[in-house]
C-alpha cells in the first residue's frame, strides 16, 4: 500500500496558503495552485498530494496531540531557509535549524504550522 496523500486542518485557508506557499517555496515547491475561492489548499511534493481546509464537521480544526509530520529537505540550508519561512509567515518554533541527537545527529527543524501542526523537516534523516 502506497500513501498518496495527507490531509490536514485549518481554520484559516488564507494563513495556510501564505504558511505553506512559503515554506515549500524554501524546498522548491511550486505555490498552491488551487483558486482562492476553494474549500482547500493543494501542494504536490513529487507525487504526494498535501492538503488542508476545514474540518468537515463544521467544528474548529485541531491539531494532533503527539504528531509530527516530516518533510525531506535536499540541504542543511534549505532546512534553514524552511525554518525561516515558516516563523516569517506564522509559524513557531519546535526546534532550532541544528543536528538532532534524537535523529542520529541529522540536520532539522520543527515548527508549528498557524493551526498548531507540528513539522519537522531533515537534511540526511535515515529511518529505521
Amino acid at each position: 500500500m502506497i500513501l498518496k496523500s495527507l490531509r490536514l486542518g485549518t481554520n484559516d485557508l488564507e494563513k495556510a496558503r501564505a504558511f505553506y506557499d512559503a515554506t515549500f517555496a524554501a524546498l522548491g515547491v511550486a505555490p498552491c495552485a488551487v483558486p482562492a475561492e476553494y474549500p482547500i489548499v493543494l501542494w504536490d511534493l513529487a507525487g504526494f498530494k498535501f492538503l488542508l481546509g476545514p474540518a468537515r464537521d463544521g467544528a474548529p480544526a485541531t491539531h494532533a496531540n503527539g504528531g509530527t509530520i516530516i518533510f525531506e529537505a535536499p540541504s542543511e540550508d534549505a532546512v534553514r531557509a524552511w525554518h525561516a519561512a515558516g516563523l516569517a509567515h506564522g509559524g513557531t518554533c519546535e526546534g532550532q535549524p541544528e543536528p538532532k541527537p534524537q535523529a542520529r545527529g541529522a540536520f532539522g527543524a520543527y515548527l508549528r504550522d498557524p493551526d498548531g501542526n507540528k513539522l519537522g523537516i531533515y537534511c540526511g534523516l535515515t529511518i529505521g
